[in-house]
């Protein structure tokens, strides 16, 4: 490959999409939904034929999610931004393609009991 600015692709790398063209301009998923780093996502069904506004990425996804995985397992899997992958998980969400296992918050007792725990380790040292 020549030409002007042919030096910045790497033809073994393959084509290069743009993070705005997966999400089609989007920062943030359309549900409104946040995905924490941690949350787990497993597929629920299989999309249609011809389900409008899915693509080959989302489609990557469910295939993954056939094992429950936390959203940043799939962000480093398919390696692309978290971002990216946080408003492809809201198209599925709003497919109703996937469910979503979100991390029970911690009590705050927890929090003190891990806490004095360390302590306890440190001061044993």
């Amino acid at each position: 490959m020549s030409g002007p600015g042919s030096e910045w692709i790497d033809e073994e790398a393959g084509p290069i999409v743009r993070s705005y063209a997966l999400t089609r301009g989007r920062a943030r998923p359309a549900t409104g939904e946040t995905f924490d780093m941690i949350t787990i996502v497993s597929t629920e069904a299989r999309p249609r034929t011809g389900s409008p506004g899915l693509g080959p990425e989302h489609l990557d996804i469910l295939e993954m999610c056939l094992q429950p995985q936390p959203v940043a397992e799939i962000a480093g899997r398919m390696r692309l931004p978290l971002v990216v992958v946080r408003v492809l998980l809201g198209d599925l969400l709003h497919h109703r393609l996937i469910a979503v296992t979100r991390p029970q918050p911690e009590s705050t007792l927890s929090k003190e009991r891990l806490l004095r725990e360390v302590l306890h380790g440190l001061q044993a040292l």
